[in-house]
């Protein structure tokens, strides 16, 4: 199995995140890792961190090591960047197109991708949403969802899927449709299964305050969510709602629902991060290959100190083996 991991924002905590992970983690089976990013700044990450990985340059996938590097730029980056980097940036792209290509070529099993800086790239010069938008163009797809998972010490999880993702608040109302909320029910749904969850129950939120109160403060509730939940129920899919996000979650962290498809980011991610910040993962449903990434950003205020917690890092390469062996 090989599993790809991009660096992204070297002068974030990218690199260190990652490698820490893979210490903790390639000893536990016999995965076999590419990192795509720059070689120099892994070998100085893996000595300041004193880590003592066994780095190997990538040749093929046959003659390589458990740990591989391979950069498909030509030249390697300065040492001495700057916060979020123009060249930084430009190489996180150059790095996330490279192993979403592999993937497609069936190179890899899947990718696992560092944080990165939107803002940064898009001052860069790219036209950049997010990842996640940009996997899914490079893959020709528009039918990806956005799902984040993460559990709290006890192991209770939350599974929170987007029918919207980085579009403003004052937006979200008008892009809401009803074949969005669908999509998202039906991959959340497939989810569970590729999970291999004993069931996928679904529950889906309102969009306004009490789920509309019967469209006293809102009409989106019956004329776009409460169709999508009933086009999702006659494909044999437990989905349920709307339901009032302030009741859901306590009642989907509980366990009474397996998954939860939210209206807009932040009334999904919110809860989700209050219980599992650092061990949530993302995953992009609905993209032709395996994709996860960490819960957090670049934390460029950490950056270079050793400080930085792996933990949602080894979540998201715990994740993509976990859903790679299961296609095997």
């Amino acid at each position: 199995m090989w599993i790809g991991i991009t660096l992204g924002d070297v002068t974030g905590i990218g690199p260190e995140v990652t490698l820490k992970a893979l210490a903790k983690e390639a000893p536990l089976d016999d995965a076999r890792y590419l990192i795509i990013g720059d070689g120099d700044c892994v070998r100085r990450t893996n000595l300041q961190l004193d880590l003592k990985l066994p780095l190997a340059d990538y040749r093929d996938q046959k003659s390589s090591g458990r740990i591989s590097v391979f950069n498909p730029l030509r030249d390697s980056l300065p040492p001495d960047l700057i916060e979020g980097s123009p060249a930084a940036a430009r190489a996180a792209m150059a790095w996330l197109k490279e192993a979403a290509e592999r993937c497609l070529r069936h190179e890899l099993d899947a990718m696992v991708t560092a944080p990165v800086s939107k803002e940064n790239i898009i001052r860069a010069g790219h036209a950049f949403v997010g990842q996640t938008e940009f996997l899914s163009q490079l893959a020709g797809t528009d039918r990806t969802v956005m799902m984040l998972l993460g559990h709290d010490e006890r192991q209770r999880w939350l599974r929170v899927a987007l029918a919207t993702t980085h579009i403003p608040l004052k937006m979200v109302a008008e892009q809401l449709t009803r074949e969005k909320i669908e999509l998202a029910i039906e991959l959340t749904a497939q989810a569970c299964r590729d999970l291999r969850l004993p069931r996928a129950r679904v529950a889906v939120c309102g969009l306004n305050p009490h789920a509309g109160e019967g469209g006293e403060i809102g009409s989106e509730e019956k004329t776009t969510v409460a169709p999508a939940v009933l086009a999702a129920q006659r494909k044999r899919i437990d989905a349920l709602g709307p339901f009032s996000a302030d009741t859901l979650f306590y009642h989907a962290y509980r366990g009474d629902y397996d998954a939860v498809v939210a209206m807009y980011h932040d009334q999904g991610l919110c809860p989700l991060k209050l219980i599992g910040f650092e061990t949530g993962v993302n995953w992009t449903l609905g993209l032709p290959f395996i994709r996860t990434s960490p819960d957090h950003g670049t934390a460029y205020n950490i950056a270079g100190q050793g400080i930085a917690d792996p933990s949602s890092m080894i979540s998201a390469i715990r994740l993509a083996k976990q859903l790679a062996s299961a296609r095997f």
